[in-house]
Order: structure tokens, then C-alpha cells, then sequence
């Protein structure tokens, strides 16, 4: 999972960014998300950083949409793939620091003249690379187009925006997805349909648009009037311009099947005798991105990235504590303590109004006291390398006011309190 970090500075103006980035140009404005070029002050390393308002996201119910995001990029990491580095929030913002492509979009060198044959080929592989690889981690894109492909330094092909990615998760019982998405010159017939469609063939088509598009320097479906345009998608009405190789033109005729059961596959793609011309399978070696397990005895749970952002309201991290209303009532705070060193310091708290360890286990533990009016459970998940977060969960009869007056002041001492950015 990419770490979390929390502060209130704000991108509007040029700064740093948590004491960690150097803030520059504005590379470009989307829905409800700005994208910044930054810099690491400490690694000199160039990155791109996606601010997304809070008050958007929720204004606009895209509180799912921005969960899904950091949920597919974090189990994504391949060469041809935007990589995301971490994830950090204030009260306002949740900021991605993502892999800066510093050759920009696709789109845009295409956009001056079609490519070679073989330059077509050669980010064909590319992108196919990373699509088969999202593919066999349950991941479909949605939404190819030339402005989702970026290229980096060394002009070599990187997937970005998942906003419109579908997860295996959710596939309906029929085993299609139902969501209508994409671009509408890029859009499936069977998407176009309405009947449900498989993630994979769409994005198969969608990789087809695109490699007509290099190859030819136009779309393959295009109109002014969209309907008319639906109409040739769904019957599939293109032509090749004259300069396309027959077993190009074969390729395309296959990848542009309006039949998805017919479509052809990734494996298929990949045994194609043109797609296969100086193709070299792209190896690599994936790290995990979940944080590892520090310690052998402890059997918690990481939180997921959403969730984190989720509790907090910025820089003021005591505010992380928040009540419900039954018996079961739940705190949580951020801590820059290690595990061992709270789970003693709570165990001493809890003595003090004979509240005393009933069960542990790893950085769990159970309490109870008050001749069995009190119940509480501690559990300690770690965030970053150095900071973790604290759930108390507590069954209260009659002893709510010890809790307020007594134990709970106790732990204010273990609340991270964030560097200042004045």
C-alpha cells in the first residue's frame, strides 16, 4: 500500500508540499483533480503530484471512484505502467504522487503526424505488455485512448488514469460489468449495446483504436454527428489506408471485431506473426506494495490507503478520534510510537482504574474492569515505516464519564503531532 502522509499546506500556490516536494508548473486540469510537476527535495527525483478536492469527490459521490483509483494503482507495477508512489491527504486535498512521464501524452506526438510501421508496432507491445498484465490481476482499464498513454524519458509507452478501471469484484452474477464509460470514439459496439460486456474485450478493442490511430494518424470511427459515428462502431465500418500491411491490416480487422466472443485475445495478440515482429516479452521483477509484516508474532491487519484518508480531517490528527452513537463506541488515532511501547503504555493506563489485559495477541489486546461493566480492545495496524494507527473499541455500561475523564485524557500523549509548515 503507498504510504500516507498528512499536513495543510495547499498545492494553489507554489511550495512544498510536506517538507518533501518542490511544488512547479501546472501540467494539467481534469473533472475534480489538478496534476502539478514536483520535485523531491531529497532525491532530486521529478515526479507529477494529482491533487483531488475532498469537497468535490463527495459533492460529487466519487468517494468510490477515488478508493477504486488508489486501490488498482497500488497492486499495479509494471515497466509500461504509470507507477504510484504514495498518497497524501490534509483536510481539503488527497494528493497522489505518481511517476512523472516527462515526454507527456501520447496523443500529442501522434497528433503531429502518424507513425512508422514499426514505431506502431513497437508501443503496440508495449501497451499489450500492460494490458495483459492488468488483465490477469483483474484489472481493466476502460478508457484507452492516446492521452491516457504518456511516454517517459527514454519515449518508452506508460498506462496512467484508472479513474474509469473496472475490478474483477465488480462483475455482475451474469459475469459482465454494466457500467457505461469511455471515450466515445474509442467505445465498444457491445458497451454501445447495453447488455453487459467483458472488461478485457473492451479494453482489446480500445488497444485496436489505438493502434489504427498510430499506424493511420486518424480514428478509425469518426463523425461529427455521434449517433451516425455509434452506427459505424457498431457495425464496425472502417477502412485501412493504403500504406497498411496486409498482416497489419489482418491484426486490426481481428482487434476491431465487433463480436466480442470472436474478439481476439492478449494470448492471441501475443502470437500474432506481425505483433511478434522484434518482440522481446518484457521481463521485470514486482515488488509488493503492501508494507511488509514487521514483526513475525503480529497478526494485524494494514489499513487500506481510502480508509486512512477517510478518518482524517488534515494536520489536526486528535480530530482522527470519532464516537458512534450505541454501545459499541470507537476511537482511533494516529501514533509515531512503536506498537510495544503503547500497548505497555495503555496497559498502564488501564491499571490505574483496574482495567487489566484479558487476552493479547501480536499488537491486539483485550481489556476489561469496572467488575465487568468496561470492555475495551486495543488493535495497532502499521501506516508508514514510522507511523501507525491506534483502534480502541470499547463496550461501556455506566462508566462512560471514567472513560472521558480519566483513561482517555491518558493517550493524548501518544497522538503524532505533525511538523509544522509555517
Amino acid at each position: 500500500m503507498p504510504e500516507i502522509l498528512e499536513q495543510t499546506e495547499s498545492l494553489e500556490a507554489p511550495g512544498y508540499l510536506f517538507g518533501k516536494y518542490e511544488l512547479g508548473k501546472l501540467l494539467g486540469c481534469g473533472a475534480f483533480a489538478k496534476v502539478y510537476h514536483a520535485r523531491n527535495v531529497h532525491t532530486g527525483q521529478s515526479v507529477a503530484i494529482k491533487a483531488v478536492s475532498k469537497q468535490k469527490v463527495l459533492k460529487g459521490n466519487l468517494t468510490a471512484h477515488v478508493k477504486r483509483e488508489i486501490s488498482i494503482m497500488s497492486r499495479l507495477h509494471h515497466p509500461h505502467i504509470v507507477r504510484l508512489f504514495e498518497v497524501m491527504a490534509t483536510k481539503t486535498k488527497i494528493y497522489f504522487v505518481l511517476e512523472f512521464a516527462k515526454g507527456g501524452e501520447l496523443f500529442t506526438k501522434v497528433a503531429k503526424g502518424r507513425f512508422s510501421e514499426d514505431l506502431s508496432r513497437r508501443y503496440f507491445q508495449q501497451l499489450v505488455s500492460a494490458i495483459g498484465y492488468c488483465h490477469s490481476r483483474g484489472v481493466f482499464h476502460r478508457d484507452l485512448k492516446p492521452e491516457n498513454l504518456l511516454l517517459d524519458e527514454n519515449w518508452n509507452l506508460k498506462v496512467t488514469d484508472f479513474g474509469l478501471s473496472a475490478l474483477t469484484e465488480q462483475i455482475r452474477p451474469d459475469g459482465l460489468l454494466h457500467t457505461l464509460c469511455g471515450t466515445p470514439a474509442y467505445v465498444a459496439p457491445e458497451i454501445l449495446a447495453k447488455k453487459g460486456y467483458e472488461g478485457a474485450k473492451v479494453d482489446i478493442w480500445s488497444c485496436g483504436i489505438v493502434l489504427f490511430v498510430l499506424n493511420a494518424g486518424y480514428l478509425p470511427f469518426n463523425d461529427p454527428n455521434l449517433m451516425v459515428m455509434y452506427r459505424k462502431i457498431y457495425k464496425g465500418e472502417f477502412r485501412c489506408p493504403k500504406w497498411t500491411s496486409p498482416d497489419l491490416k489482418r491484426l486490426l480487422c481481428r482487434l476491431l471485431d465487433t463480436n466480442p466472443d470472436t474478439r481476439i485475445t492478449v494470448d492471441e495478440i501475443i502470437n500474432d506473426p506481425w505483433f511478434r515482429k522484434g518482440y522481446k516479452e518484457i521481463k521485470f521483477h514486482e515488488e509488493h506494495l503492501e508494507l511488509k509484516d514487521q514483526s513475525e508474532e503480529n497478526s494485524s491487519k494494514y489499513l487500506n490507503a481510502f480508509d486512512i484518508i477517510s478518518y482524517s480531517s488534515g494536520a489536526n490528527l486528535s480530530g482522527l478520534l470519532n464516537k458512534s452513537g450505541n454501545s459499541v463506541k470507537g476511537e482511533r488515532f494516529i501514533s509515531e510510537e512503536t506498537p510495544e511501547k503503547i500497548i505497555e503504555k495503555v496497559e498502564e493506563i488501564g491499571k490505574t482504574e483496574n482495567v487489566t489485559v484479558v487476552k493479547k495477541q501480536g499488537w491486539s489486546m483485550k481489556m476489561e474492569g469496572q467488575n465487568g461493566n468496561f470492555e475495551m480492545t486495543v488493535s495497532i495496524y502499521q501506516l508508514t515505516e514510522k507511523l501507525v494507527v491506534v483502534e480502541i473499541k470499547r463496550s461501556t455500561v455506566g462508566v462512560e464519564q471514567m472513560w472521558k475523564d480519566k483513561l482517555r485524557p491518558q493517550l493524548n500523549g501518544l497522538i503524532y503531532q505533525p511538523p509544522s509548515t509555517s
